[in-house]
């Protein structure tokens, strides 16, 4: 059944009304209104505290937001989800993240074969191969353990590993040393090169057709690389695949027996809890990733069975909407106050911009608002002295994210409670802000002339009034990892499932690709037929000639 517009939608309606009042609201008054307001607006789920009493809103907008999430489908788009149903409809796929982390005596039924045990046969074979290299039975072609791993991918098959390697270092095995390879610009790949020994590194190579461009022209370079020092015959102690492609990967030198598939109902950018998180199993081991898999499941359970009003990725999800949709928000900002979680906004940049950066609806019509945000930011307190003066008085206003932990991974006196001081002082600057009664009041104690007062008075004042959520769990660990990044998943549904977009393709990284072999050939010196733009005519030339010298 086709889906009114989201602007016809009566709790859509009903929202703009009430945004004409919202939009002048003060969270300081709101505070003071509601005794609450922390009580009311915060819950708990899978070791999770989310806090959202620092918003632009009141009982009544929760009510009419959830309003919107329920006319807008969301409750059955989520058990078609859960349930197997293809709901990539232009790519015809299921979309079985949440597959990955079911226990072992799950059932999930899809075209008539229950997925669960090929999930746990992989899961398996990736414990059995993790355990060989951590205890130092797999040894390279010269004899000795393994002691760097880089895995060569890109996208989600480099974003999802990297950021949870990082953020659980404290966790990893003393002898191994992760690297990430992505890019195709060779400083990438010489970078780690330069830094490990070929007859103790281990390389993954994770593409899932074993043909994309980048990835492959890196695993080209590593493998030529490795042959400058050790014959053919040592390949397969030293590569090793996340793939498909038997054929591919045996071509390259790769035992198939160290191929570890993934199914074609797995997004690159929600593929982590597959076989791509095997440099995280490496790492970490399979113990310590097993519990990463439960607590993505144990935020599955709660955004599957939670009522919507009580639901931490729709209350998430519909925060975002109402200041996307209503405040005109253009960007959010990502700020965990974890240096562990330094790679966490890039990774939400892919899966919230790759899936919802979408401008027609899942039925091909144009969107009628606008749809996903620019997600970006950086670790506090870096940000703070970086780009925070624009969230505090620039003319834009830009929800904040804030993550932390309550108890650090090291022992280092003093640091963390500075840390947190900073997280929940930045919070509350930037709901209450500074008024200009009290920058007089400031001032004149600290003995300021009146003039200089005045002059200054437009400079130090904060507007505040500026929203924020405050995410918290008690530590940084593989579950509370795999809840939090399990949120974010669902979050970027919830927020698809209002905009009505396919939240799960991902067509407009391919044009830049397609035309980039033609220009890859014309570079080479291949034929220069008059197909471009005057201004790529002349790039190229120039590249040519540079390329040439």
């Amino acid at each position: 059944m086709h889906r009114p517009s989201l602007t016809e939608l009566p709790a859509f309606k009903a929202l703009s009304a009430h945004h004409a009042q919202a939009r002048d609201w003060q969270m300081r008054a709101l505070f003071a209104q509601q005794p609450s307001r922390f009580a009311d607006l915060s819950l708990e789920a899978a070791g999770l505290l989310l806090d959202y009493s620092k918003n632009r809103v009141n009982p009544e907008t929760m009510q009419l937001l959830v309003q919107l999430a329920r006319e807008s489908g969301l409750e059955a788009k989520r058990a078609a989800m859960f349930a197997g149903e293809k709901i990539n409809a232009t790519e015809r796929r299921a979309v079985l993240h949440t597959a990955l982390r079911l226990p072992r005596n799950a059932s999930l039924v899809v075209d008539g074969q229950d997925v669960v045990p090929e999930v746990h046969a992989v899961l398996d074979r990736m414990k059995s191969f993790s355990e060989r290299v951590r205890s130092g039975s797999w040894t390279g072609c010269t004899g000795e353990p393994v002691t760097d791993v880089v895995n060569i991918g890109i996208g989600g098959s480099d974003l999802g590993p990297e950021m949870a390697c990082r953020a659980l270092r404290t966790f990893a095995h003393p002898r191994l040393t992760m690297h990430f390879v992505s890019n195709v610009d060779g400083h990438d790949l010489d970078a780690v090169l330069s830094k490990v020994n070929p007859g103790t590194t281990l390389f993954i190579i994770a593409s899932k057709t074993f043909t994309t461009r980048e990835t492959m022209m890196n695993a080209q370079s590593a493998r030529a690389w490795f042959l400058q020092k050790h014959d053919e015959a040592g390949l397969p102690r030293h590569f090793v695949a996340v793939s498909t492609n038997t054929e591919a990967v045996s071509a390259f030198g790769i035992d198939p027996d160290n191929m570890f598939p993934f199914w074609d109902w797995v997004g690159g950018r929600y593929s982590v809890w597959s076989a791509i998180g095997l440099p995280l199993v490496l790492a970490v081991g399979f113990d310590a990733f097993s519990e990463f898999l439960a607590g993505a499941h144990a935020m599955d359970a709660h955004f599957l069975g939670a009522p919507l009003e009580r639901n931490m990725p729709v209350i998430l999800g519909m925060l975002g909407v109402w200041y996307r949709n209503f405040f005109d928000s253009a960007s959010v900002s990502i700020a965990p106050y974890h240096q562990d979680l330094s790679q966490f906004p890039a990774y939400l940049q892919q899966l919230e911009m790759e899936s919802n950066g979408k401008r027609v609806t899942s039925g091909g019509a144009p969107v009628a608002v606008a749809t996903c945000p620019v997600v970006w930011g950086d670790v506090g307190t870096n940000g703070q002295h970086a780009y925070f003066q624009l969230l505090h008085q620039g003319t834009d206003i830009t929800p904040v994210d804030f993550i932390a932990a309550l108890r650090p991974a090291h022992a280092l006196a003093g640091h963390h409670a500075v840390l947190l001081a900073n997280c929940f002082a930045q919070a509350e600057a930037f709901m209450q802000g500074k008024t200009a009664d009290e920058v007089r009041a400031e001032m004149r104690a600290q003995n300021v002339a009146e003039d200089r007062i005045e002059a200054l008075l437009p400079h130090r004042v904060f507007p505040g009034n500026r929203p924020s959520n405050m995410l918290l769990m008690d530590a940084l660990n593989p579950a509370t990892l795999g809840a939090l990044i399990a949120l974010y998943e669902h979050k970027t549904f919830v927020q698809g499932a209002v905009w009505d977009i396919n939240s799960f393709d991902q067509w407009g990284v391919e044009l830049g690709k397609v035309l980039a072999k033609n220009i890859e050939a014309e570079l080479a010196g291949g034929p220069r037929p008059d197909r471009h733009d005057a201004s790529t005519n002349a790039l190229i030339e120039r590249a040519r000639a540079a390329l040439s010298g």
